[in-house]
């Protein structure tokens, strides 16, 4: 497997792709983006995490930036306090929901959200086979902010509608899955603060993932397993690196990644003045219709952006957004700051919970249903952009195109979302239908439709 660079940051296999040598080239890259300022470094908790770590910073200090180094933590947590410091980036040693032989390096510019497209160009431009170091008495300071983590609760906890005494009352059983890795260090501390009976799975830290560390359905059936057998009240699973919040409801049914946004729009909105409410929520191309649905009952416009947290980020705060975020769990919230936060996403939902009086069960059967199915196909050598561009041409006219990102296509009772993949042959099928069934149909024809325009075209590899 290849190096994946991308806007999101670089990733790879460590020891094969993502090698010391990768690593130096981007610590001294970033350490000229941020014009040798101070630099906020944090890591997810993987096992290759400390060496990683260790050259990223020793890296930094050498070109002369100041670096100030948190540990262990979630992403969200370095953008915190990149943002509330006079720090000139972040780096997050990561690889977000990879399997563990993966890592890679996240970057954050000075306001703590993601390098964008300009921004990414910017960094790799900096790269150099003789990048030049600081002298001896030139070299930066390191230092320690474990208090970090206190500050992101601190953060979560402040929000103008948490009320931590009202949850404490409620006395929540709680089975959480941080698959040991950086959400085991702030997750049990927040529950704690809420008054919490924690049960926890895979929340040592040590970097050895229990299971496929993504946070879908299938990865989390001792999650699921665990809530039933404690009667727990709500199981919590988080990604390595803490942006994505996954719920199983009280009877070990998975709510749905996709859930997650959509129970907080709805939270979010309800408590919204409705002289506000025609500040918009913001998502992206690939999330749930839902959140238009639960938008529509406030009067609240939705603006979809581009598939990336940073796209989401950049467009809710141009438009001064109420909430916002991604279908994978992903949750930003503006009072906090412009990135996904699970640990944000985890003290609302605790509230709304709290302030339904329901199990979490009937809180999901309040909101729409839909269900939503997610493939991929391998295009071998067919040009992607002209397979995108003759899918286009195959939909009826009852539906309405968007080619903000790849191709959607909307229609009364469904949509359909074709994005090509910028690092192998593939085009992702996103759908979403009333029923399972229907979304599954959905995709297997569109599949179909696809491998017959490459048979057509004679690029269908065999």
């Amino acid at each position: 497997m290849s190096l994946m660079e991308s806007i999101s940051g670089v990733r790879g296999i460590v020891g094969s792709s993502l090698t010391p040598e990768v690593v130096v080239r981007y610590a001294q890259a970033f350490a000229e983006f941020c014009n040798k300022g101070p630099v906020v470094v944090g890591r997810d908790g993987r096992i290759t995490g400390k060496i990683l770590t260790n050259i990223l910073v020793s890296t930094l200090l050498a070109k002369g930036c100041d670096v100030r180094a948190i540990g262990i933590c979630p992403t969200p947590t370095v953008a915190l306090e990149t943002e509330h410091s006079d720090a000139a980036g972040g780096v997050i040693v990561t690889a977000s929901h990879n399997p563990m032989e993966w890592n890679g390096l996240k970057f954050l510019n000075a306001d703590g959200i993601f390098l964008d497209a300009d921004e990414n160009t910017a960094l790799r431009n900096n790269f150099t086979n003789k990048p030049v170091y600081a002298p001896w008495d030139q070299i930066g300071t390191h230092s320690s902010r474990p208090e970090a983590i206190d500050k992101h609760i601190d953060a979560a906890l402040n929000l103008e509608y948490i009320d931590v005494e009202a949850v404490r009352k409620r006395k929540f059983k709680v089975a959480l899955d941080c698959v040991n890795a950086s959400g085991g260090v702030i997750v049990p501390k927040l529950l704690e603060k809420f008054g919490c009976e924690v049960i926890p799975l895979h929340c040592d830290v040590s970097g050895i993932f229990a299971h496929t560390p993504e946070p879908l359905p299938e990865n989390l059936t001792e999650l699921a397993g665990t809530v039933r057998k404690e009667k727990a009240d709500i199981g919590i699973a988080v990604d390595p690196d803490g942006d994505r919040l996954v719920l199983i409801d009280e009877n070990g049914k998975p709510v749905g990644e996709e859930y997650s946004i959509a129970t907080v729009v709805s939270f979010v909105l309800s408590h919204t003045e409705p002289s506000e409410r025609d500040r918009p929520v913001v998502i992206n191309l690939s999330t749930t219709r839902a959140v238009e649905d639960i938008a529509g009952r406030y009067g609240t416009p939705v603006i979809r952006t581009p598939v990336g947290e940073i796209n989401v980020a950049k467009r809710m705060r141009s438009e001064k957004a109420l909430i916002g975020g991604e279908g994978s769990g992903g949750i930003i919230h503006p009072a906090v700051h412009y990135g996904r936060d699970a640990i944000v996403g985890i003290a609302i939902i605790l509230q709304y919970l709290t302030e339904f009086d329901k199990p979490l069960s009937e809180l999901r059967a309040s909101l729409p249903d839909y269900s939503i199915k997610k493939d991929k196909l391998q295009i071998g050598s067919a040009d992607p952009d002209e397979l995108l561009r003759s899918i286009a041409d195959t939909g009826d006219d009852s539906g309405t195109i968007n080619t903000d990102d790849g191709i959607r296509i909307d229609y009364p009772d469904h949509w359909v979302h074709f994005r090509k993949s910028n690092t192998e042959p593939i085009i992702r099928i996103i759908a979403e239908a009333r029923t399972p069934g229907e979304a599954e149909s959905v995709v297997t024809k569109y599949k179909s439709t696809i491998t017959k325009l490459m048979n057509t075209a004679g690029t269908l590899e065999t």
